[in-house]
């Protein structure tokens, strides 16, 4: 293994997308422990812009640069 890694995904597009994500399963979750049909897709909806944004994010230049993920 190489000890060479800087920043193990650790970037401002991964960190939003995982909070985002994190505020959508939670909402989920309670909306599960409280049988909410509605607020639990709307934390799915969420969960999807949470995707979506690092995504975008990503594409913008804050995410992990393709050279840093292959090189192992």
């Amino acid at each position: 293994m190489s000890a060479s890694h800087d920043d193990h995904g650790s970037t401002p597009a991964a960190w939003t997308a995982v909070t985002i994500l994190l505020i959508g399963m939670t909402i989920s979750g309670v909306a599960l422990w409280f049988a909410k049909p509605a607020a639990f897709w709307a934390g799915m909806v969420v969960c999807a812009v949470g995707l979506v944004v690092g995504k975008v994010m990503q594409s913008m230049g804050y995410g992990q640069r393709a050279s840093t993920a292959r090189d192992s």
